[in-house]
């Protein structure tokens, strides 16, 4: 969401003659679109604003905060940025940098309306909704972005529709839970229907989401794997521990055993499917039997990927109110199990595709290698000479594979 987020900010900023500038140093205005859901991203953020800070003794700058701000953060943020907003009150930003004192209190509904600045020509995030109703013990979303506020499907079509017209190849429709589409409203269509209604827009691009919940992940969604012939082979579903006393903790809404079923009904639609995960390790109470259901997990799934952290409080969370009593080098140790395991299944899985031919998205050229990802997320370097492929398609053959990346040859 924040690059969705950043993207609407630079539609707003350039409608009052901001323009971007190359570099940092540079900059005069900086705009810090934030995330209170790991306390890391809030550590790196207190850095950077202490240097801002020193050069606004020397020079011009004005320094902007928004985006999933919990409230004991916002408080701290108030007395080192010039300004706080709600990313919903995108539309009144221009009015209060020309009051950096004021803070708009009228929510603005048409936030989804602002047309982003795309990063991209030819791949492009496309929120679907904000907020969430899960409420994770561990996950400050909710408090941060509200309960769940589904986009009408009408404006979703309208903005894909146009990307394409544009040539853009690749679009993510985007959500904290992409399966909850439109139970917030009863008149609007559910989320496997707006994959088959922006499947059905046109032939030649790739369709993916994120990030979907395992609670709420339906039958009708997995056989969209199958219907819809744009959505690409890849799914990301974040299962945070194997264990079901944890994930009750967590409040997760499911247990392990619900989860491998969906894992199992996804890969019997599609056997070559890419599937990556979310897992907290350290969560407060994780005995190290506890640990050892999600390495199991780990066994059996066998992922293409995971993104592991370590788990760290943040305050408001009912989480937070317990113990963080697992050790940080036990963390550390318990991060790395994983990884050992993920790097050996992620690299029978690349193994499948040597001697193959997959088609990439061609995304950058650096130092003679062309960079994309297949379908499957897999990333794919390529030793070519420059060549105008970046935001096409282009046909690889396979050569070599590690655990993280496969490498090949224009085929």
């Amino acid at each position: 969401m924040n690059m969705s987020d950043a993207e609407r900010i630079a539609t707003t900023l350039e409608s009052i003659n901001y323009t971007p500038a190359s570099t940092e140093k540079e900059a005069d205005l900086i705009v810090v679109v934030s995330c209170s859901v790991r306390q890391s991203a809030i550590d790196r953020i207190h850095g950077k604003i202490r240097n801002w800070n020193l050069r606004k003794t020397k020079e011009p700058l004005v320094t902007v905060l928004t985006g999933c701000v919990l409230d004991e953060d916002r408080l701290a943020f108030k007395k080192v940025f010039d300004l706080v907003f709600d990313i919903e009150n995108l539309a009144q930003l221009p009015a209060m940098l020309a009051d950096k004192t004021a803070e708009a209190e009228k929510e603005i509904e048409n936030y989804f309306k602002i047309i982003p600045r795309y990063t991209s020509a030819f791949q492009a995030f496309v929120p679907i909704m904000t907020g969430c109703n899960n409420f994770c013990s561990y996950c400050a979303v909710p408090y941060v972005r509200g309960r769940e506020y589904s986009r009408p499907h009408t404006e979703i079509i309208a903005e894909v529709r146009t990307l394409l017209k544009n040539g853009y190849k690749e679009i993510t429709l985007l959500g904290q839970n992409v399966n909850s589409y439109g139970n917030d409203n009863p008149k609007e269509i559910t989320f496997p229907e707006l994959v088959q209604l922006v499947n059905d827009e046109s032939d030649d691009f790739w369709l993916r989401y994120i990030t979907s919940h395992p609670k709420d992940m339906s039958d009708e969604l997995i056989k969209k794997f199958i219907q819809a012939s744009k959505l690409t082979d890849y799914l990301h579903l974040p299962l945070q521990s194997g264990s079901n006393e944890i994930l009750k903790k967590m409040n997760r809404h499911y247990i392990y055993e619900h989860y491998k079923k969906l894992i199992e009904k996804v890969r019997a639609e599609k056997p070559d499917i890419a599937i990556s995960t979310d897992i907290i390790v350290g969560f407060p109470g994780e005995t190290n039997e506890q640990f050892m259901h999600t390495v199991r997990a780990f066994e059996e799934i066998k992922y293409d990927m995971a993104y592991i952290s370590q788990y760290s409080p943040r305050s408001g969370t009912a989480a937070a109110k317990l113990e963080d009593d697992v050790p940080k080098p036990e963390k550390k140790h318990r991060e790395k199990v994983l990884t050992d395991i993920l790097a050996k299944t992620a690299l029978k899985h690349n193994k499948k595709y040597l001697d193959k031919e997959v088609t990439i998205l061609a995304d950058r050229y650096q130092k003679g290698v062309l960079f994309g990802r297949s379908g499957s997320f897999k990333l794919v370097a390529v030793k070519t000479e420059p060549r105008d492929l970046i935001g096409k398609f282009v046909k690889v053959k396979i050569t070599d594979a590690n655990a993280w990346a496969l490498t090949g040859e224009m085929a």
